[in-house]
């Protein structure tokens, strides 16, 4: 007698919320299809609800949700789950809106209409970094720099040059970390803002050199070594001179 064939298990699970019905239907069609398990939310106090009972792989939200706004979802995912990415896909087009998203948590954003192979790479990607970040958390969480002037503690996200605490916002950091990775190699700014703020590069935008400003202003005081410094042309470098 044969044996029924057994069910594939799915590669991830994800939660949507998006307001929609047709549109959440499709999402869940297609990512059921490419095996992943899909669970559906059409308001932000049901996701909320959702996160806190359940692991998620990744969210992918609007921003206009009834009950609770799609920036406040945000906030409460990167306070209470910090470990789970978020993709915003949203008709809002505005760079502020991008900006106002990547600072309240989200890891991408994607704008209405979408490509659904756009949507597929966007998903792997974070996913990738997702998987990556969680197999290194056996490296050591705190890293100072070649000059030993700035202690980083990756865990607790706590910043110390010489004696005094540096309080980073969670984009501030990143970038800090980024450069601190590629300590004595220039990074360009185009690398800042896809690694960083995980979006093509837009040269129209100087959020970059916006929030390179925050950072510098909080690890360069006057009197210290400089240990940010900007390489004319390319972008930026860390590490003494």
């Amino acid at each position: 007698m044969s044996q029924a064939p057994q069910a594939i298990p799915a590669i991830g699970r994800i939660l949507v919320v998006e307001d929609d019905a047709a549109l959440s239907r499709f999402l869940s069609r297609e990512l059921t299809l490419k095996n992943f398990a899909v669970d559906i939310c059409q308001d932000g106090e049901e996701a909320f609800l959702r996160l806190q009972k359940r692991t998620y792989d990744l969210v992918i939200q609007d921003l206009n949700l009834p009950k609770m706004d799609g920036m406040e979802l945000l906030r409460h995912t990167h306070a209470n789950r910090p470990d789970v990415p978020v993709l915003v896909l949203s008709a809002r087009n505005r760079t502020e809106d991008l900006v106002d998203a990547l600072e309240q948590g989200a890891h991408d954003y994607l704008n209405k209409p979408f490509s659904m192979l756009e949507l597929m790479a966007r998903i792997r990607m974070l996913l990738r970094r997702s998987g990556q970040s969680r197999t290194t958390s056996s490296e050591p969480a705190a890293s100072v720099s070649p000059s030993a002037q700035l202690f980083v503690d990756k865990e607790q996200r706590r910043v110390v040059r010489g004696h005094r605490r540096v309080d980073l916002t969670p984009r501030e950091f990143a970038l800090l970390q980024h450069l601190m990775d590629n300590a004595g190699k220039p990074v360009s700014r185009q690398t800042l803002m896809q690694e960083v703020w995980n979006v093509p590069f837009d040269p129209t935008t100087n959020i970059v050199d916006v929030y390179m400003k925050y950072l510098r202003d909080k690890i360069d005081v006057e009197g210290e070594p400089k240990l940010i410094r900007t390489v004319r042309g390319v972008g930026y470098i860390y590490g003494n001179e």
